[in-house]
């Protein structure tokens, strides 16, 4: 074992962030890359988009459960959470060279359809990133203490994680999206096969015997874990409709195309739209990788992790309120994406670090892939249902009507969990 691992130091924490940075540096790329590659490359048309996209959270629903579970029950390769993370790295990382080379591909195995071969891609290049964050969240649990070190663990995760996402959309900006590609293949592969291989991994976690008074107690959780999941849920719903829709907000009240104008100015337009957005969540994730580290930790060791979460969450439905009402200026966005900022600092540290202390830590990754469908879920929701009511809705404010509503039930909802005492 590292001595850094034993002292628990911030070069260890650091360490640990990098397998799930890999994967979110994927699914960076991922965001970025997939839809621009399949729309100006190969021509797919948005109902094709649709079905492609359509496959990650359908691998989410039915990866990490699976995966989760069977890595709380093996041991090879040195570790448990750690060949899952190799895989999936490994994975990854082909799928994300094969994302340039789709026709090749489609000539190469003669399949005939584009679209087929995209849709294999992108499942696989999503199952390959579900079967590693999984273990890369549990890993975290398993190797922290419960209270303060493993909130830490959580928030560093996020630092770490958020500021190479930040990278990433940076990096496709400047240099463009095929760099961005094959610098992430290097950066997957190297983030998650040497941390993993640096981190000793304990054979034997906690005794699952009927009768350890510590294994009933925290069986007797299980209602707090699904207080925490829904809570959860109500937070994804508002933030993956703010995500998937506020181009509907964008073009309609900052950035709107007059009638009459030409393809070259309407052009433009779609251009500055697509540069609104892109500052847009380049701010919201820049405050969301500082502030976990900087402030929600120091703040949850003060007043607990819950209320944290509870008072981000309620921060970021007033942000998407005040969008509501005063973002009709680009620098009002921007403004006001900054303070959402506060709530997307939380949802994306916090609940994983009050999760893991609800649930048996003997069988973390399959709680941990249970979590993940308050995430998995309201995202189905807002592709197919959310999306048809704004789909129809003349007043395209019914993106942030829709966010603000789902967050203030969040932060209502977040109320009811109790916060875990650490013995």
């Amino acid at each position: 074992m590292l001595e850094i691992q034993k002292k628990l130091s911030n070069s260890f924490y650091a360490i640990l962030s990098l397998p799930a940075t890999a994967m979110g540096f994927a699914l960076s790329i991922q965001i970025s890359a997939l839809s621009w590659i399949l729309i100006t490359q190969y021509g797919l048309d948005l109902h094709k988009m649709g079905i492609v996209w359509s496959a990650g959270p359908i691998a989410g629903l039915i990866a990490q459960p699976i995966v989760g579970a069977i890595s709380d029950n093996v041991w090879f390769w040195g570790g448990r959470r750690r060949p899952f993370i190799i895989i999936g790295g490994v994975l990854a990382a082909l799928m994300l060279f094969a994302l340039p080379h789709l026709g090749a591909i489609n000539s190469w195995f003669g399949a005939g359809s584009l679209l087929v071969v995209a849709i294999v891609v992108a499942l696989t290049f999503d199952l390959s990133i579900n079967v590693s964050f999984n273990p890369t969240r549990s890993l975290i649990a398993d190797v922290t203490p419960e209270g303060d070190p493993r909130t830490k663990g959580y928030t560093w995760m996020q630092f770490i994680s958020g500021s190479f996402g930040v990278l990433a959309y940076a990096i496709g900006a400047i240099f463009g999206n095929y760099f961005l590609i094959y610098f992430g293949i290097g950066l997957v592969l190297l983030f998650t096969i040497i941390p993993s291989l640096l981190v000793k991994e304990k054979r034997h976690l906690e005794q699952t015997d009927a009768n350890d008074e510590k294994v009933r107690s925290t069986e007797t959780k299980l209602g707090e874990f699904l207080k925490i999941c829904f809570a959860n849920s109500f937070s994804w719903l508002g933030i993956q409709t703010m995500f998937v829709f506020i181009i509907a907000f964008i073009s309609q009240k900052i950035n709107p195309t007059p009638a009459g104008v030409t393809e070259q100015m309407k052009s433009l337009i779609d251009n500055k739209t697509g540069q609104i957005i892109s500052i847009s969540f380049l701010i919201l994730n820049a405050v969301g990788a500082v502030l976990p580290v900087f402030v929600l930790e120091p703040i949850a060791k003060k007043i607990g992790r819950v209320k944290t979460q509870m008072f981000s969450v309620a921060v970021m439905a007033l942000a998407y309120l005040g969008i509501l009402l005063f973002g009709q200026s680009e620098y009002a966005l921007y403004s006001l994406m900054a303070v959402a900022g506060v709530g997307w600092a939380a949802v994306v540290s916090l609940p994983f670090a009050i999760m893991s202390e609800t649930v048996n830590q003997n069988r973390m990754g399959f709680y941990m892939g249970m979590f993940n469908l308050s995430i998995v879920i309201p995202q189905l929701i807002v592709s197919y249902w959310f999306g048809a009511i704004i789909q129809d809705s003349a007043d395209k404010n019914m993106v942030f009507i829709i966010s603000a509503i789902s967050l203030a039930i969040s932060a209502f909802v977040w109320m009811l969990p109790k916060e875990q005492k650490v013995s």
